[in-house]
This record gives C-alpha cells, sequence and structure tokens, in this order.
C-alpha cells in the first residue's frame, strides 16, 4: 500500500518539475496536491498531515521555493481533507470535484498569502488556472487511481 503511495506521489513531483512550453505551463494540474488529496481521502487512517508536510518539502526542494511553504500549504489541505473525509466520500465524484477545488483554492490562497508575506511579486491571473484544471481533471483521476489501487491490491 505505502509503496503505491510514495510511486505516486514521486510521479506527482516528476509531472510538476518537467518543463512544458510557456504556454501549456499556465495550466498545470496541481499533481502533488491532487494526489495528496485522493490518498488522504482513500486511506485516511494512514496517510494524513505528516505525509502532507513530506510530500510538501520535497516539493519545495525540487522547485526551489521557499522552504517549508509548500509543507505547510499541503499539511493544511490534508488535515482538512482527513477532517471531512466522511462526508466528502458520500458524494458522487462530481460533487466531490467541488470539494477538491475548494481545497485547490484554499492551496493557492494560502500560497498567495505566503507570497506577500515575503515580498514577493504577486503572480496574474493565471495562477488560478491550475485549480480549474484540477476541477476537471478530479473524477477521472480519482477513477483510474481507485482502480489502480485495487488492481495492485494497495486498496
Amino acid at each position: 500500500m505505502r509503496w503505491m503511495v510514495l510511486i505516486s506521489l514521486m510521479l506527482a513531483l516528476f509531472l510538476t518539475i518537467v518543463p512544458l512550453p510557456p504556454v501549456w505551463d499556465d495550466w498545470r494540474p496541481q499533481w502533488v496536491t491532487l494526489l495528496l488529496i485522493f490518498w488522504c481521502l482513500t486511506l485516511p487512517e494512514r496517510i494524513g498531515v505528516f505525509w502532507g508536510f513530506g510530500a510538501g518539502l520535497m516539493l519545495d526542494m525540487f522547485t526551489s521555493g521557499l522552504l517549508g511553504q509548500q509543507a505547510l500549504t499541503l499539511s493544511l489541505v490534508a488535515y482538512v481533507t482527513i477532517t471531512l473525509h466522511a462526508r466528502v466520500r458520500l458524494f458522487p465524484r462530481w460533487q466531490q470535484s467541488f470539494f477538491v477545488w475548494m481545497l485547490l483554492l484554499a492551496e493557492r490562497l494560502l500560497t498567495l498569502w505566503i507570497l506577500g508575506a515575503t515580498g514577493q511579486p504577486m503572480p496574474t491571473l493565471a495562477y488560478w488556472l491550475p485549480t480549474l484544471v484540477g476541477l476537471a481533471l478530479w473524477p477521472w483521476l480519482s477513477i483510474s487511481l481507485t482502480w489502480l489501487g485495487q488492481r495492485t491490491g494497495a486498496l
């Protein structure tokens, strides 16, 4: 089970740092956040805040960001997801998408607050586009990972 989580989070880290053309870079989904939300919803007793913190630290190191910035935001996203997982799992996937979208927006808002607090320049409106991609991607990602987890015996 843990190997499946580790492999998927490493793949998400890879997809986050792989170079894209500048036109497509604004549309890159928040892969690590999406995968962390999925695993916190699916396995809340095993995957939690410390996984979010660790994934955030790895993301900070790979993206050369402010150390601890992503660790803080992903820890908070994991906490909220675990707190509300029993309610959210009852919803159909299309309704879960809106919960995930709110979490993606909250993660972006926290990052924006940290950027402002550290005196870094404010991003453009394209900063919010990955949340819309995550909204559209969630049902397919959730179905695919659930199927893969069941096939490998991780779920």
